[in-house]
């Protein structure tokens, strides 16, 4: 398995319009977030995990040539913005795109995107196959994907294990049943707002502490705000076992 971190950045991405700080004026690669994303390349089967509003720069970035479905997180718009950029691997594929989300996921996806499901079917518009998921474990193209709850503040939200991988965005809450089909994992990447607690997001140390009970060989930190810090100075107040991750990033499992 190939993991590309497509997007690590959080809603307004990195850097946010408008902001002069410094870490909005780093020259450095690794401060300059998309919204977030990952990719997943299993043998010839080819994933994406949440297509946000820069989906269609993350593709060409990464030369995603094919692609075998999308899963979905959540319903928030800096996870589907991207949804319409699909035409693109249905023109080339000549098949509808398989997505899978949760009932109230896809629903939100029917309304944001109205002209898809509408009953004139305007040549060109986007062609999709709506697989509803809940919490049990399902397979799309003959991988198994475990879903894992967790809460992003009162919003119910889906991470994602496959094989000895995990992956968690948005969430401030994992329960230890769910931290239990976490375990074992050798990598995971781990959504971490910024240092100073909010809402609805871990924060570094929160993560830092979901992590360090965890215990994967690997850890990596994903939509990271601009108020997290610059990238090489958060990386040196890391434990070892946990890196800062940053777009384009590739992880071999």
């Amino acid at each position: 398995m190939k993991v590309t971190l497509l997007g690590t950045g959080t809603s307004q991405g990195v850097p946010v319009i408008g902001c002069n700080c410094e870490v909005c004026r780093s020259v450095d690669y690794r401060d300059k977030r998309l919204r977030v994303s990952v990719h997943l390349q299993i043998g010839d089967k080819s994933f994406i995990i949440d297509s946000g509003p820069d989906f269609r720069q993350q593709a060409l970035r990464e030369r995603i040539r094919t692609l075998d479905a999308i899963l979905f997180t959540h319903e928030h718009k800096d996870h589907t913005a991207g949804l319409d950029d699909i035409r693109a691997y249905n023109f080339s594929q000549h098949k509808d795109m398989p997505l899978y989300g949760e009932e109230r996921v896809l629903e939100q996806l029917k309304r944001e995107f109205a002209y898809i499901f509408s009953g004139i079917q305007y040549p060109g518009i986007p062609r999709v196959q709506l697989n509803p998921i809940s919490e049990e474990p399902f397979e799309v193209e003959g991988v198994k994907f475990i879903p894992i709850r967790v809460k992003h503040y009162k919003l119910p939200v889906l991470g994602f294990r496959v094989g000895d991988f995990t992956y968690i965005t948005d969430a401030n809450f994992i329960s230890e049943e769910e931290m239990d089909k976490v375990r074992g994992s050798k990598v995971i990447v781990l959504g971490a707002l910024r240092k100073e607690p909010h809402i609805s997001h871990f924060s570094l140390q929160e993560a830092i502490d979901v992590l360090t009970e965890l215990k994967p060989e690997k850890a990596y930190l994903t939509h990271i705000s601009h108020l997290m810090g610059l990238h090489r100075e958060v990386e040196q107040e890391l434990p070892d076992f946990i890196r800062l991750g940053y777009d384009g990033l590739q992880i071999e499992l």
